[in-house]
């Protein structure tokens, strides 16, 4: 039975992140493009836009290794909306537009000078003074200004009146660093400003933004440096654990994350301060809140610090239900959905479902030519995707099987009804055709791009990782009707 014949479809939405979008100034930012999108999946019928983390990028330009849980990264600012504001005086010429990745050292770089050009500009007023207000804004201003300082060395190697400062700030005269955290808080209120522009005007069109949060915070960044308290660190700001997952799917050697293990007991001491005040910030710049890793609220895998790889580790219980129960108590309006792949226990499952949240389904995991095509069918209470920015594009994934893999695949889709089109669509449709509440395509599965459009290859730092963007806002054109057609066929318009 394909989507028309259904009765029970949905919804749907489409994965881009904000850097992949095509701009003219090497990387995807909050100007006309992003707005263009929006108006391209409103006139699709689709509800959701997610997006991967807006965090300041850390260690391997990766979103899950963030500078602040809070912060917004000033890369995806639009230069144009400064000038049309009058921060700049003259319109910002193009720079390495209709490139097909992000090279983020020199966009950095070209940004940040016209940035500096718009702060000198800016004068200061009332919702400023208001953004400012907020605890999180002075103190990443002043890591960031510390940071440039120490060449952007890790807080831990700084010396200890600056390590120190959010401990003892009178023991530094901030004099010397006081252009660049004023810098730091404009490019944050810019930042703010321009987000919250985007998801009003994706909003009033009847588009949504689910937004995504890593579970874990870097080592790097604000969070670790100005709470400690809240992480298992030695006498010199060093990790004892760090976070990952044992071997899986992805990886032989697991994934080594690198990033600090909580000490959950302080942090249930103090009501879980940390997370109520992320999540209930996170609730403001989205509609939905995607939690990644969502396991590590049950267990989670604790790998000694000095171990190379992720083999190495044990299961420790977190305590997940009071964490919730405060959080909700908190911020009752949040609509979460739980990242709970791989291999799990029964109480993960249990914990999700205690508090209503969605899971999800990942089609690349779940199809085999072997079995009838069920994706997505035990329980509407999920989300499926084709793939997620951790996956091979659907069309990447078919193609690198075997042949007589493909082979039956394709026969089995055609015994299913799915006739038209190429077959990573017809895995597309497949999707859009289950009994999920929800459906995420990533536009590059939209598209029928190979790998060539992966986002991230799970176990590796560096290039070509995070980098992948969209040359031309005509490929959007193109592709968007295909999309509207698959999600009308479906029933989720």
């Amino acid at each position: 039975m394909t989507g028309a014949e259904k009765a029970g479809a949905r919804e749907a939405g489409v994965l881009l992140s904000l850097a992949s979008l095509p701009a003219p100034h090497g990387v995807g930012d909050m100007g006309g493009a992003a707005r263009r999108f929006a108006e391209l999946l409103a006139g699709a019928g689709v509800r959701y836009w997610q997006i991967l983390p807006l965090n300041p990028l850390g260690y391997g330009n990766s979103p899950y290794q963030p500078y602040s849980s809070f912060a917004g990264d000033p890369l995806y600012i639009s230069l144009d909306a400064l000038y049309g504001e009058g921060l700049l005086a003259s319109a910002p010429r193009p720079f390495q537009r209709g490139t097909k990745s992000v090279a983020y050292s020199a966009v950095r770089s070209y940004k940040e000078g016209l940035l500096r050009e718009a702060f000198r500009a800016f004068t200061p007023g009332e919702a400023f003074e208001a953004f400012a207000a907020q605890a999180w804004v002075f103190p990443y201003a002043v890591f960031m200004a510390f940071k440039r300082a120490n060449s952007l060395r890790c807080w831990n190697m700084w010396p200890d009146a600056q390590k120190n400062w959010p401990a003892d700030r009178a023991a530094l005269d901030l004099a010397p660093f006081d252009e660049d955290i004023r810098f730091e808080m404009f490019a944050q209120y810019v930042f703010y400003t321009q987000w919250m522009a985007l998801k009003r005007y994706a909003n009033s069109l009847g588009v949504q933004i689910i937004g995504d949060i890593p579970i874990y915070v870097g080592i790097d960044s604000l969070d670790v440096w100005a709470g400690r308290e809240n992480f298992l660190l030695d006498e010199k700001g060093e990790p004892l654990f760090v976070a990952g997952v044992p071997p899986d799917y992805f990886s032989a050697e697991g994934q080594r994350w690198g990033n600090p293990i909580y000490d959950w007991a302080r942090l249930r001491a103090d009501g879980f301060r940390f997370w109520i005040d992320r999540m209930r910030y996170s609730g403001e710049l989205f509609d939905v809140v995607r939690i990644d890793h969502f396991r590590g609220f049950d267990t989670y895998w604790k790998i000694p610090a000095a171990c190379p790889t992720a083999v190495e580790g044990e299961w420790v219980e977190a305590p997940g239900y009071a964490l919730f129960d405060a959080v909700l108590a908190a911020a009752p309006g949040l609509t979460i959905i739980a990242e709970d792949l791989g291999m799990l226990r029964e109480e993960v499952h249990a914990l999700r479902d205690h508090y209503g949240f969605r899971g999800m389904d990942i089609l690349q995991f779940t199809v085999d030519p072997a079995k009838p095509l069920t994706v997505g069918q035990g329980n509407a209470h999920r989300v499926v995707y084709t793939g997620t920015h951790d996956n091979q594009t659907i069309r990447g994934w078919f193609e690198s099987q075997r042949l007589l893999w493909r082979l039956r695949l394709r026969a089995r889709l055609l015994r299913a009804g799915y006739w038209r089109g190429p077959v990573w669509e017809k895995l597309a449709r497949l999707a859009l055709d289950s009994a999920a509440e929800m459906v995420i395509l990533p536009l590059a599965d939209c598209m029928g791009l190979s790998d060539e459009a992966r986002i991230n290859t799970p176990g590796t730092v560096g290039p070509p990782n995070w980098e992948w963007k969209l040359a031309e806002m005509a490929e959007m054109e193109r592709a968007m009707p295909g999309v509207g057609r698959l999600v009308r066929e479906s029933g989720r318009g």
